[in-house]
């Protein structure tokens, strides 16, 4: 797939949907003359947010061109409160629709070359900590037909290791399990579990800084904008962390900011269509019940470390192993019956909702599991989550009224496991002018604008 990047003297320009090449030899600068001496650096690509998603869309832009100048701006440094560094880290093809199934395929390639593609000269390979114990989504009878449905696109779109399980075939293959209220899983025999998100993000920033990517530490304050129809960012305002400001001249800014993308665009003031896009909170616990391992784990009818997958319940609560036998994680999204606020205060985060926990969670788990009826919980902690809003997928494409600005947000759930195909995605738009390996057009901004949902059925 690299060589369909190759495009020899070329840097792209946006002036419409698709991408039009301009002579590098001969740039052309959005910003106005005047402005030229009040411009600290002057980039291609500026990409706003520094988590997995934007420092994939740096790895992969600069893999795709070296001659571009790219910079990534992140204001948290030290991802305190990124959304991928506080998840459970799963990555799964158990989805509903095409485009999210292939994401994600490029997702498991890339984790699994990530030793050698990430590998800086000199330094250690990556290790991220890949455990490939599967996923189990569980149904209920009135689930059923849909998870059918499910594994049929799974199937059609190459992904042969999903295995359907009647409640005895489940019964025989995890006897730790009460199957009651169960008519049917689906387990990824392989190919799918979890790793370690804050490996991905060091391994893909490491990479991408060697490859001559720039990163800025700052926050984005605003953008110096063309009132044209449509307009074009022609620099964007960073307040630096040190103090003091830069103002970053941009060909092409890519808005990866996460939870707070909306915010993102609303800097482009009236007239821009808003991102429905908002922060809101998500609560992870890890629990142990106290196991010793190996035989005495399973005769106390307690999921074995080693073998046990990440198991989405009907209920919505999941749970996987985690560290030694006996520890897991868990957490659940707030069902509807609870108010489920956005959030875009980081001190609301300190407040983790053990009601959720005592009242959601804990009744699940122990219904599923009868050892799990003796759990401690151990640390739990709260951090912000991408939702969309209009159908909780992806939002990934040009903006229509600023059309040097380039979405890739709102994946609530699954930015992390799809952040290495969404990054290539948003790659080749920058460098081709269009989406050559996963067409993800269907993500576009012009679902949002039409108002019309494009719901994943496999949310998490």
């Amino acid at each position: 797939w690299r060589a369909m990047w190759a495009v020899p003297g070329r840097l792209l320009f946006a002036t419409s949907s698709r991408c039009t090449p301009f002579p590098r030899a001969k740039p052309r600068l959005l910003s106005a003359p005047r402005l030229l001496s009040t411009i600290a650096r002057d980039y291609d690509v500026v990409v706003c947010g520094g988590g997995v998603i934007g420092a994939s869309v740096a790895y992969h832009t600069i893999l795709a061109d070296p001659r571009l100048r790219v910079c990534v701006v992140e204001r948290d440094v030290r991802y305190t409160h990124a959304s991928a560094m506080l998840s459970a880290g799963g990555i799964r093809q158990q989805f509903s629709l095409p485009a999210n199934i292939q994401l994600s395929l490029y997702g498991l390639d890339f984790l699994r070359r990530a030793a050698s593609d990430l590998c800086v000269p000199g330094e250690e390979p990556p290790d991220l900590q890949f455990k490939e114990q599967g996923y189990l989504f569980l149904a209920s009878e009135q689930g059923e037909a849909t998870l059918r449905r499910n594994h049929a696109t799974q199937r059609a779109e190459g992904v042969d290791w999903m295995r359907l399980l009647d409640p005895d075939e489940l019964a025989t293959r995890f006897p730790w399990m009460d199957v009651g209220g169960v008519a049917l899983g689906c387990l990824g025999e392989h190919s799918e579990g979890w790793f370690d998100p804050w490996a991905l993000l060091t391994a893909l920033r490491s990479k991408a800084r060697s490859l001559g990517v720039t990163f800025h530490a700052g926050e984005v304050t605003g953008f110096d904008l063309e009132r044209t129809a449509p307009g074009a960012i022609r620099a964007v305002r960073v307040a630096d962390a040190e103090g003091g400001s830069s103002l970053l001249g941009a060909r092409e800014v890519v808005n990866a900011a996460g939870a707070f993308a909306g915010q993102l665009v609303g800097l482009c003031g009236a007239g821009v269509a808003p991102l429905p896009v908002a922060a809101r909170k998500r609560c992870v616990f890890s629990f142990d019940v106290g196991s010793r391992g190996g035989a005495r784990e399973e005769a106390r009818g307690v999921p074995p470390g080693g073998t046990t997958p990440l198991v989405v319940d009907p209920s919505g609560v999941y749970f996987r192993p985690e560290g030694g036998s006996g520890q897991f994680l868990c957490g659940v999204s707030p069902p509807k019956a609870r108010a489920d606020p956005d959030c875009d205060d980081v001190g609301a985060l300190d407040a983790v909702d053990h009601d959720l926990f005592e009242e959601v969670i804990w009744p699940a788990l122990y219904q599923r599991c009868e050892a799990f009826g003796s759990l401690k919980v151990s640390s739990s902690w709260a951090g912000f989550y991408e939702y969309n809003t209009l159908d909780q997928n992806a939002v990934i494409g040009r903006h229509p009224h600023v059309h040097n600005l380039v979405l890739c947000n709102g994946f609530s759930g699954h930015g992390l496991q799809q952040s290495p195909g969404a990054g290539r995605a948003v790659a080749e738009l920058l460098t081709a002018g269009t989406y050559q390996t996963v067409d993800v057009s269907c993500f576009g901004f012009d679902r949002v604008a039409r108002g019309e949902p494009l719901f994943e059925q496999n949310i998490v």
